[in-house]
């Protein structure tokens, strides 16, 4: 248990009714069922992780939730992005309702992304919507994926295609979880957090350049703000806009060329999804200039730092000798979930910390720049 001293960070994410919020700081996990009990009506609680989590992070949340009598069952899944799928879904909501969770008891997804999205969707239908606590393993879900409700499964036509919006009555971010993260998922989840300075906040950008060191020592109190700061601005975000009919699509700077990226990859460990989105803001910011919206000196800045900090920033950094035709990432981003009438959605940039949507881009254009794009040195 963290020693008292230690600050626990609370970021509400204000939805009426269905306010929650994002606690953040070490020692987390195992003051888990008094956090969740103070906050949450709640019965008993079924855990929902992966083999890699469990190993590391389960039996002190189970240890806690036992010894309040909370602890309803454990599935544990096999790790990776191939297991958000329909078929995973379906088996997974069969063995909690075997488990026997009635309405009123909890879900919790104690993983990354994948586990939370996977989780959540499962909260979400089995018993047409159960409560759920998300407990983020990776930097990635607890900077973004674990907040603001989106639950998802992947589908050969692309990334997070099938999915609800399902909010968390609450999610515990243990920075200490984080110790056990390896560098190249620590890295993957960092763009992230970088990727929230980028679109809205410069300031914020500036201090995780200038942070970059006790960063990824995994300094507690580093992490606990940088955590912090990247949530609250996306909390206020999805507090405006819960649905993405809007500014909430500025988060997804970088997630359009980087998800066409990942599924062409197929999902797999040849590129993790925070590789792709920094492949992916690079493009965007490189598209930006093109259309003149940017001048070069931003984005000599951001590949720098991506550089600087290990990240990818070309497709051609993605491991092998195969590149993906042009037509191909054109034709998955199509399927994108924010294209209407058939037309591109884009998160383009006009400055550091000034994201933008447009629609008006045309496809041949886009075309063109992967063209060029795939053909760089």
């Amino acid at each position: 248990m963290a020693p008292d001293h230690l600050a626990i960070a609370t970021i509400p994410v204000a939805l009426g009714e269905r306010s929650y919020d994002v606690l953040v700081g070490p020692g987390v996990v195992s003051r888990a069922a008094d956090l969740i009990t103070a906050r949450v009506a709640v019965r008993r609680c079924a855990i929902v992780t992966d083999t890699t989590v469990a190993q590391h992070h389960l039996s002190p949340l189970e240890a806690s939730l036992r010894a309040a009598h909370l602890h309803a069952g454990t599935e544990v899944l096999p790790p990776g992005e191939t297991t958000k799928s329909f078929h995973a879904l379906g088996s997974l909501c069969e063995r909690l309702l075997a488990i026997g969770l009635e309405r009123g008891d909890a879900i919790i997804a104690l993983g990354g992304g994948v586990i939370g999205d996977l989780a959540g969707f499962a909260a979400s239908i089995v018993r047409r919507g159960l409560p759920l606590v998300q407990m983020p393993t990776t930097l990635l879900a607890q900077v973004d994926s674990s907040v603001g409700g989106k639950t998802a499964v992947n589908s050969p036509h692309g990334k997070n295609l099938l999915g609800t919006f399902h909010q968390p009555r609450l999610v515990l971010a243990d920075t200490d979880v984080l110790s056990t993260l390896p560098p190249r998922q620590f890295r993957a989840g960092y763009v992230e957090a970088a990727k929230f300075g980028l679109l809205g906040d410069a300031q914020y950008f500036t201090w995780l350049e200038q942070m970059r060191q006790p960063l990824f020592a995994r300094q507690a109190a580093a992490l606990t703000h940088a955590i912090a700061v990247a949530v609250g601005g996306k909390a206020a975000i999805v507090a405006r806009d819960e649905r993405e009919t809007g500014e909430r699509m500025l988060l997804n700077l970088g997630h359009t060329f980087g998800h066409a990226l990942e599924a062409w990859s197929g999902f797999s460990e040849r590129l993790l999804h925070g590789e792709a989105v920094a492949i992916g803001i690079c493009l965007a910011f490189r598209l930006s200039e093109e259309l003149g919206h940017i001048g070069p000196d931003s984005i000599a800045r951001v590949e720098a730092h991506f550089t600087d900090v290990g990240l990818p920033i070309s497709i051609t950094d993605v491991p092998g000798t195969e590149r993906p035709e042009p037509e191909t990432l054109l034709g998955i981003m199509s399927q994108d979930k924010k294209v209407r009438a058939g037309r591109l959605t884009l998160i383009l940039a006009r400055a550091i910390g000034e994201a933008f949507v447009t629609r008006d881009v045309p496809a041949p254009l886009v075309r063109d720049f992967l063209s060029r794009q795939i053909a760089r040195g």
